[in-house]
C-alpha cells in the first residue's frame, strides 16, 4: 500500500519539506520535477522536513518531459482547483501517482487539458478563498487514498 506524490515545479521550500515529512509518514514516494523555486540545500526545506529528509524516498527530474518519459504508463491523477470532479470520487489504487502543480499557478493549462478526465479538485466551502495550501492539499489527498486502500 503506497502512493506517489508528484510536485511539478514546487516554489516554496517549507511546503516541499512538509510534504516530504508526510511522504515518509505515509510510506509514499516523493517525486520533484524541476525547475524549483529554491535549492535542495535550502535550510527552510530541511527545517520543515526536520531530520527526516535523509529517510524520504525522493526522486528528482530535470523536467516534466523527463518525468513523463519514465512514468508515462503509470496510473496518474491530477489535482487542480479547475477540476470538475471532487477528490471523493477518485478510486485510489496502490502505486498511484498524485500530481500537484506549483503554488503560484497550479498545473499548466497543457497538463490540465490533456488530462481533464483525471483532474480532481478538493472542494472549498467558502467564496472567500481561492485555494488551499499545497502541503494541506497533498495531505488531504494522500490520507483519503490511504483510507481507501486500507
Amino acid at each position: 500500500m503506497s502512493l506517489n506524490i508528484v510536485l511539478i515545479e514546487p516554489e516554496i521550500p517549507n511546503n516541499t519539506g512538509n510534504i516530504g515529512r508526510l511522504a515518509l509518514a505515509t510510506d509514499s514516494s516523493l517525486h520533484l520535477v524541476k525547475p524549483f523555486g529554491f535549492e535542495l540545500s535550502d535550510s527552510r526545506l530541511k527545517r520543515a522536513g526536520l531530520d527526516y529528509w535523509k529517510h524520504i524516498s525522493v526522486f528528482i527530474y530535470e523536467s516534466i518531459d523527463e518525468f513523463y518519459a519514465i512514468h508515462n504508463e503509470k496510473n496518474m491523477i491530477y489535482f487542480s482547483s479547475h477540476g470538475e470532479q471532487e477528490h471523493w470520487s477518485i478510486n485510489f489504487k496502490d502505486d498511484m501517482f498524485l500530481v500537484f502543480g506549483k503554488e503560484s499557478a497550479g498545473l499548466s493549462e497543457e497538463i490540465t487539458k490533456k488530462n481533464s478526465s483525471k483532474l480532481y479538485k478538493i472542494p472549498l466551502y467558502s467564496e472567500h478563498i481561492r485555494s488551499l495550501n499545497l502541503a494541506n492539499s497533498v495531505g488531504i489527498a494522500v490520507y483519503e487514498g490511504l483510507r481507501q486502500l486500507k
